[in-house]
């Protein structure tokens, strides 16, 4: 393991926790990976931190034993409806007037980005920046090498509650790890699954969780939106636990046996076939829910209690793409990826909400032990 450096990242979600070990080098090599469910977190964020703790350290331990590594050092990723964003120029003089633009001047002016009025409860966790403008010569990617007088950048200020980030430190610290970084982790799912082609066209990414919906709306290449929704998958369950009387457990499980891709046997008679068709009742039998509920009607479930939540989630998506101010102006569509991206019908509900090109995604570029990911 001398070469290439290990990087340790935990997403933070409302429903499980998630862990992942890799080497990096000139590609991504999973050595480890684990998922627990989680405990004392709601919509993104800590509420308890004994119970947080305990979470964290079972996923941690889990993926240490799988990579056969000790971690110390980890990055760890934020959600949850405070995280806000917003766009900020940055101006400076160029060191050396008659020299090259050097890492210096890019450090400062973008410092000078930096500088935005917030409140003292928020904190900045990233500063991207978009675009630099040299001597008002616009859209440039890299001015590193280029002569000028005047150098602009255009960026894009993530920011969170600074006691969500004081929380997962202290319970960073108890787990005995230091926390190097914090990652918006709608950003974090835009590197993963985005093709530079969707970036530099402009494309909507929408990762939806158990609790939160993070939205990150790329344009010319860059992050120019970021945004998290308090809904996500879970409500999809709660809604089926109410219509159903049964509870919450059984309707999880009731919602990933419809979401997952139904295998068939390889020879099907056509008797057997027009028989499954015609019947609308989904058997839950092997299911082995506790309030011995066996049959159900897929109209019902899908048409009547799942599709009506979906339709109400892209809406509320739609809503966000109109007031960042960039509808339209993304050709390459919604990119959906997280947990909820494998229910049921999501993308017939996204391309009938928002009428634009609708993809279901998964992380790329990545070697090592990746069927346990993609499972």
């Amino acid at each position: 393991m001398s070469e290439g450096k290990i990087v340790v990242g935990i997403d933070i979600g409302t429903s499980k926790i998630v862990t992942l070990m890799a080497k990096v080098d000139e590609e991504i090599n999973v050595l480890g990976v684990s998922e627990t469910p989680a405990t004392g977190i709601k919509k993104g964020q800590i509420v308890d931190i004994d119970e947080a703790v305990f979470s964290i350290n079972n996923s941690l331990e889990a993926a240490e034993r799988m990579a056969g590594y000790s971690a110390s050092h980890i990055i760890a990723s934020i959600g949850g409806s405070h995280v806000e964003s917003q766009n900020s120029r940055g101006v400076v003089a160029v060191a050396r007037p008659e020299g090259e633009i050097t890492e210096n001047d890019l450090a400062r002016v973008i410092d000078a980005a930096r500088a935005v009025s917030l409140p003292s409860s928020r904190e900045i966790i990233h500063v991207l920046p978009r675009s630099y403008i040299v001597d008002g010569q616009e859209g440039i990617k890299d001015p590193i090498g280029m002569t000028g007088v005047r150098l602009e950048v255009d960026t894009h200020i993530i920011s969170a509650y600074s006691t969500s980030i004081r929380n997962m430190e202290k319970a960073f610290s108890e787990v005995g790890v230091d926390l190097d970084a914090v990652v918006f982790s709608g950003y974090a799912s835009s590197l993963a699954v985005l093709s530079e082609t969707e970036k530099e066209l402009g494309v909507v990414l929408v990762d939806i969780g158990a609790g939160t919906t993070d939205i990150s709306i790329y344009l010319d290449g860059s992050v120019a939106y970021s945004s998290v929704l308090a809904i996500g998958a879970r409500h999809i369950t709660n809604d089926l636990a109410i219509g159903l009387r049964i509870s919450l457990e059984s309707a999880e499980k009731i919602k990933l046996f419809l979401s997952s891709p139904v295998r068939k046997p390889v020879r099907v008679s056509e008797e057997e076939e027009k028989a499954e068709k015609a019947s609308d009742e989904v058997d839950l039998s092997p299911l082995g829910i506790s309030e011995e509920l066996t049959k159900v009607s897929k109209k019902t479930l899908v048409d009547g209690i799942i599709r009506p939540r979906l339709n109400e989630l892209f809406t509320m998506i739609g809503i966000e793409i109109k007031k960042s101010g960039f509808a339209g102006q993304t050709p390459s569509g919604l990119v959906i990826t997280g947990g909820g991206a494998r229910t049921v019908g999501v993308t017939d509900a996204a391309k009938r909400m928002l009428a634009m090109p609708v993809r279901v995604a998964i992380a790329t570029n990545i070697k090592g032990i990746i069927d346990e990911i993609q499972e």
